[in-house]
């Protein structure tokens, strides 16, 4: 191939550069940078029309005009000259013969390798993809001596003598040249037939007008960009294929060295960091990630499954499928896998029922992030997907812009993606990827203004139209579709503009599929062959390109700046950690809940070093305060009431009977749980000393409350503890002495306290006496003063009538109102009896405590079963029963709770630490204070510069 300004070597190949022609060379595509080559500026310079690039590829329009011919002087002389002189013609013919052949074939060697060498200067510049190759081929040289295989290879300069010697062929092609020049004896016959020659030649050629000349070389441009496409693809999948064995390779351990994490892993780890991190210092993230923004089904998710090369996300005909962000962290790998950050689990994207698997877990993700009355989520979810030939970068999709809150939605949707989408676009290194549909009317688009807003200048925005075949197909003028490429349709400005095809819609395609169909639209559309589209701005092949280049990038001028910013950041948060908390370590939230959970495991250990002589006197103590009451109203009282001891016993034994069937047991064991929470709560209280935080008593006090709510009594010590309880109030035998005083003694204590209650109550209803009316200077209310009376009254009845049963009867009443009446004092009946029951209570337990005095000496007449005897203390008897039960039970509560239920308490609270401790919500909520939260933002801080600092020193050994 010839360019402008150089020598022309032979008439033939000057023939081809002739100035008529007006062609002008300029440096092949393919020799310019991918992004220079893939970005195209909507204010650039009007590129050159097709057929001038074209000009220097060989056509049927590029062969050389025939020498015109030149009329021989002396007309038909020569005819007799050259008659006369037929042997020597015929001679001189076949010498001639012998040189043409000869100058052909040294004129078309010389021919094809100047071919040759043009071919090969067209080729694309790979040392541009040098970073593809792993860094482990670059280190084949300690395992392979390059040397010895480059000394087995033969010298230069013995391939030099296989190629011709170009001198010579310059030589002989000057020689024949001039010999051709120079003759005179065959000059006219050859000189006609050229110029017959070129005369058929230049009529044909003025037949062909320019029009179909642009046409040809157009077609041929086409067809030769096509060549080199399925050329640069097949070396590509080629070398994809190798890269795949040679990673393979790498995980099985080959090279024996230390595997090191990928350059957009470890950036990708950066940005998970900082997604969680709530900055109180403004140091705000600018990291570049290339945020996804368009319409509602515009094709956004279809555009990022053609650049991860599998169908991973959810898909609906029409509804909002993508409810949150996905992050996606795209990179090379062996295997064509996808990988939640949260999880270990690995997708395999090369089986269909793995990727069905990924879209569900994505969309129960989706739907677990959006809180109840909401439709979106601002919550990220992180994905990572490695494969074979996949460009590095990080995407981040976002819901689809609508235009309108339909049913089902929350009212704020609308607002709520604005925000959404504004967050992501103002960060002034991200890049965005406006993806429009194609396929509709360019004035129903909404995407377009809001990215307008946040990047007016267009340049960090890349333009990416969808659906291009729909929209050849529907539209009536196709050159909308090359204003909309070249920036002049749209407010907005972009840094490039892309046409894509994603499929024919239907959710069941495969990516193989889609490129097929995506390569055979282009290659046969009518956009690109009428030039309304370039060949560097179609298929997602060169999309994923030119975004990779884009973002690496930008992430080489940005990441320095946002080192030192969070550099600063740390300074200033360890410092008011210095200034604030100078003898504590920095123990982040995490750390705080790990040493809680030790105290408070130390603290339920301290349980079974109870004694038990402590635990059986603080069971039997509120055992009796929980049941004395039924026991003296309900079967004491009544069977006192009886007119002999046979009668007693026989009420008693029946009540504590049913007493036993059916309460005592649970109020026991309702006894027995009650304390063991009394008694933990003690100990939790109690350990709280000199080196205590009260940082946890917050989360002490939870874990306290869910240990105790999800503890549950050993329901089958019931049924054991009913009998134990049954045949200790059976037993009547009291064996000695001091057993018969420590019954009268628990008989007395009993009744007083009730005698002093019965007092209280009396007190309260008649008001004040006397004295306490003076000493206070309070009186008594009309109320008070009723019942004053009444009480009066009913005294002088039991004066009268010591033997009196508990209940009056009704005349008995009448003659009580009446004698108040008398005296002027109006009262009601049920007064009278409330009243009566208060007194008779009260004259009930003074002659029980007055009789329990007699029968402290009645242990001989026990013995004897109170034969020949006026005193009987069954009374006694009875309490000695019951103070014998409540020792038993206090006992064998003391062993269940010493034996089981300590053990199954710890065992509740180790269960609820742990599943506090994997709460990460609860852990925020019962763990707090400036104190916590500033060491985890250093914690955070400290992370993000060492993972950013470690990022930029393997981003400059890349270089």
């Amino acid at each position: 191939m010839l360019r402008a300004g150089t020598a022309v070597a032979c008439v033939a190949c000057r023939s081809l550069a002739s100035p008529r022609m007006g062609v002008r060379f300029r440096v092949p595509l393919q020799k310019l940078h991918p992004l220079s080559r893939a970005l195209h500026h909507c204010y650039s310079a009007p590129p050159c029309p097709a057929h001038r690039t074209a000009a220097r590829y060989f056509s049927s329009l590029s062969r050389p005009l025939l020498r015109p011919r030149r009329v021989p002087p002396g007309g038909g002389h020569s005819y007799q000259q050259q008659r006369s002189f037929w042997v020597a013609r015929l001679a001189a013919r076949l010498l001639k013969l012998r040189y043409i052949l000869l100058g052909s074939a040294v004129g078309g060697g010389y021919t094809a390798k100047k071919t040759f060498d043009e071919w090969k200067d067209m080729l694309p510049d790979l040392s541009e993809y040098s970073w593809v190759v792993p860094d482990f081929v670059w280190e084949l040289n300690e395992h392979f001596d390059l040397e010895k295989i480059a000394n087995a290879l033969p010298d230069l300069e013995e391939l030099a003598k296989l190629m011709p010697d170009l001198e010579k062929v310059g030589e002989n092609f000057a020689f024949l040249k001039t010999l051709l020049s120079n003759e005179s004896t065959g000059e006219p016959t050859f000189k006609a037939t050229d110029s017959q020659g070129s005369e058929s030649s230049e009529k044909q050629f003025k037949k062909t007008t320019d029009k179909e000349k642009a046409d040809q070389l157009q077609e041929e441009l086409l067809r030769t960009q096509m060549k080199y496409q399925r050329m640069l693809e097949r070396l590509e999948k080629e070398n994809k294929e190798l890269r795949k064995v040679v990673l393979q390779k790498d995980d099985k351990g080959i090279h024996q060295r230390k595997v090191k994490k990928s350059l957009i892993d470890m950036y990708s780890e950066v940005l998970d960091i900082l997604s969680d991190y709530d900055s109180n210092y403004n140091t705000q993230d600018h990291l570049p990630r290339v945020v996804v923004v368009g319409d509602q089904s515009s094709g956004k998710t279809s555009v990022l499954e053609m650049i991860a090369q599998a169908r991973i996300f959810p898909r609906g005909s029409g509804e909002m499928m993508t409810r949150s962000p996905v992050k996606v962290t795209l990179s090379e790998g062996p295997h064509h896998v996808a990988m939640f950050k949260d999880s270990s689990r690995e997708f395999d994207l090369s089986k269909e029922e793995d990727l069905a698997a990924l879209r569900h877990e994505i969309e129960l993700r989706m739907h677990k992030s959006v809180k109840e009355g909401k439709t979106v989520s601002p919550e990220t979810i992180s994905l990572s997907v490695k494969g074979p030939g996949i460009q590095r970068m990080v995407l981040v999709d976002l819901p689809g812009v609508i235009s309108t809150v339909t049913t089902g939605m929350a009212a704020d949707t609308k607002e709520a993606i604005f925000s959404m989408s504004k967050a992501y676009m103002q960060n002034p290194n991200a890049i965005i990827l406006c993806i429009q549909d194609g396929s509709v009317d360019a004035e129903r688009s909404i995407v377009t203004d809001l990215v307008s807003q946040m990047d007016p200048q267009g340049k960090r925005t890349i333009f990416v139209l969808t659906k291009v075949d729909l929209a050849e197909k529907n539209l009536a003028s196709p050159g909308r579709i090359q204003q909309i490429v070249e920036g002049k349709l749209f407010p907005m400005k972009a840094l490039g503009y892309f046409a894509v095809v994603t499929g024919k819609g239907s959710s069941n395609e495969s990516i193989d599929s889609i490129k097929d169909y995506e390569e055979d639209f282009f290659q046969n559309s009518k956009l690109l062959k009428n030039g309304m589209l370039k060949a560097h701005q179609v298929t997602t092949k060169n999309l994923s390109l030119a975004v990779s280049d884009c973002f690496w990038k930008m992430v080489r001028e940005s990441v320095e700046q946002q080192a030192d910013a969070f550099k600063a950041s740390r300074f200033n948060l360890e410092t008011e950690w210095k200034n604030n908390y100078p003898r504590l370590r920095e123990l982040d939230r995490n750390e705080l809940f790990e040493k809680a959970k030790n105290e408070i495991l130390d603290e339920v250990i301290s349980l079974s070093q109870v004694t038990p002589k402590h635990w059986e006197a603080i069971l039997q103590k509120k055992l009796w305060e929980r049941v004395s009451t039924h026991v003296i109203e309900n079967i004491y009282l009544p069977a006192a009431q009886t007119m002999n001891s046979g009668t007693f016993n026989t009420t008693v034994d029946i009540k504590l009977k049913q007493w036993t069937d059916k309460q005592l047991p649970h109020k026991a064991l309702e006894v027995a749980w009650e304390t063991l929470q009394e008694e933990f709560a003690r100990f939790m209280a109690e350990y709280k000393g000199k080196d205590q935080d009260d940082i946890f008593d917050k989360l002490k006090e939870a874990v306290k409350d869910e240990s105790i709510k999800r503890h549950k009594w050993n329901e089958r010590a019931m049924d054991s503890l009913r009998v134990i309880q049954h045949n200790a109030l059976e037993d009547r035998s009291i064996t000695d002495k001091p057993q018969w005083d420590a019954a009268i003694q628990f008989m007395e204590e009993t009744l007083q306290t009730r005698l002093k209650d019965t007092d209280s109550v009396i007190g309260d209803m008649v008001g004040p006496d006397w004295r306490q009316r003076w000493m206070n200077w309070t009186n008594r209310t009309p109320e008070q003063h009723v019942r004053n009376e009444t009480k009066n009254e009913l005294e002088r009845l039991l004066k009268l009538h010591e033997d009196h049963t508990a209940y009056l009867a009704n005349d008995e009443v009448t003659t009580v109102r009446k004698n108040l009446e008398a005296r002027g004092v109006e009262v009601d009946p049920v007064l009278i009896k409330d009243t009566w029951h208060q007194l008779y209570r009260r004259h009930f337990l003074q002659k029980a405590l007055f009789h329990c005095n007699l029968c402290r000496r009645g242990f001989y007449y026990y013995q004897r079963h109170f034969v020949d005897s006026e005193l009987e203390c069954n009374d006694v008897v009875l309490f000695w029963r019951i103070q014998r039960m409540l020792g038993i039970t206090a006992n064998t509560l003391r062993q269940q709770l010493t034996n089981t239920e300590v053990r199954r308490l710890e065992k509740n609270v180790k269960e609820v630490l742990e599943d506090f401790g994997e709460d990460t919500e609860k852990k925020v909520h019962l763990i707090t204070g400036r104190r916590v939260q500033l060491a985890e933002d250093l914690k955070k801080v400290r992370e993000i510069q060492e993972k950013l600092e470690a990022f930029i020193e393997a981003l400059h050994k890349e270089k």
